[in-house]
C-alpha cells in the first residue's frame, strides 16, 4: 500500500508565520494575540498607516513580510512589552510616533522571523535569511515589492486582533512553492528558551541548598571534633 506523500504549500508556510507572530507577541506581552482563521488573497503589499514594518527574507525560498499595525495596536504591543521588562508606565511613550515604539516593534518582528526561520529550518529542512526589519511611521499607503522577481508571487492579508480588540494586519508575498516529503524523518525538538533558563535557574538552586547542607554537617563534625579535644 502506498502513502500519499506529505506537501507543504505556501499556505501552509504562511500558517507557520502566523503562528510565530501570536506566539511571540503574546508570550512577550502576556496578552493574548490572535488570528483570523479566514486568509484574503491580495495582488500586491503595501505599508499602511499608521506604522509599517517590512522584512526581505530569501534563500531556500524568497518572500517579503509586512506588518501594519494601527496606532492603538502599536501602543497596546509597545506599553505591554515594556512593562514586562519592568518599566515603570509614567516612563512609557504615549504617541505612536515617538522613536522608541519603533524601535521595539522592530524588535519584536525581528524576535517572530527568528522563531519562523527557526521552524522552517528544521520543520522543511531548507535555509532561509531574513533582513534587518525596518519601521516607517507613515500617513498614507506605499507599495513596496522586491528587487528580485517571485517565481508565480502568492500574496496573503491576515487580521490580527489584540486582547483590547484593536486589529493590525500580516501582509505576506512569497515564491508559489511546494514541499514535499519523500522520507520520513524526526523533525529537531522545539525548545522554549525560558523554560530552559528556569529548569537551570532550579538545578542550581538545588546545588545551592545541598551546598548550604554539606557545610552545615561539616560546621556539626567541626564542633565534635572540638568537644574531643580533637
Amino acid at each position: 500500500m502506498t502513502t500519499t506523500p506529505l506537501v507543504i504549500t505556501s499556505d501552509d508556510i504562511l500558517i507557520k508565520l502566523c503562528n510565530s507572530v501570536s506566539h511571540v507577541l503574546s508570550s512577550t506581552t502576556a496578552s493574548q494575540v490572535t488570528h483570523a482563521a479566514m486568509v484574503q488573497s491580495i495582488t500586491r503589499t503595501c505599508l499602511k498607516p499608521d506604522l509599517g514594518c517590512f522584512s526581505i527574507f530569501d534563500g531556500g525560498f524568497s518572500g517579503l513580510v509586512v506588518i501594519n499595525f494601527s496606532a492603538p495596536a502599536a501602543i497596546e504591543i509597545y506599553r505591554s512589552y515594556m512593562k514586562q521588562m519592568g518599566m515603570p508606565e509614567a516612563e512609557l511613550a504615549f504617541s505612536h510616533t515617538s522613536d522608541e515604539v519603533g524601535d521595539v516593534l522592530s524588535e519584536l518582528m525581528n524576535q517572530i522571523l527568528g522563531d519562523f526561520i527557526s521552524k522552517v529550518n528544521k520543520q522543511l529542512q531548507t535555509s532561509i535569511n531574513q533582513s534587518q526589519p525596518k519601521m516607517l511611521t507613515i500617513n498614507k499607503e506605499l507599495t513596496i515589492s522586491i528587487d528580485t522577481n517571485l517565481d508565480e508571487a502568492v500574496a496573503r492579508r491576515v487580521s490580527f486582533r489584540t486582547q483590547n480588540n484593536h486589529i493590525f494586519y500580516l501582509e505576506f508575498a512569497m515564491d508559489k512553492t511546494e514541499f514535499i516529503q519523500l522520507i520520513d524523518f524526526d523533525a529537531e525538538e522545539e525548545f522554549d528558551p525560558d523554560d530552559l533558563l528556569a529548569e537551570h535557574g532550579q538545578n542550581h538552586k538545588g546545588k545551592s541548598q545541598v551546598q548550604v547542607m554539606d557545610k552545615s554537617i561539616a560546621d556539626e563534625a567541626d564542633d565534635l571534633l572540638s568537644e574531643l579535644g580533637l
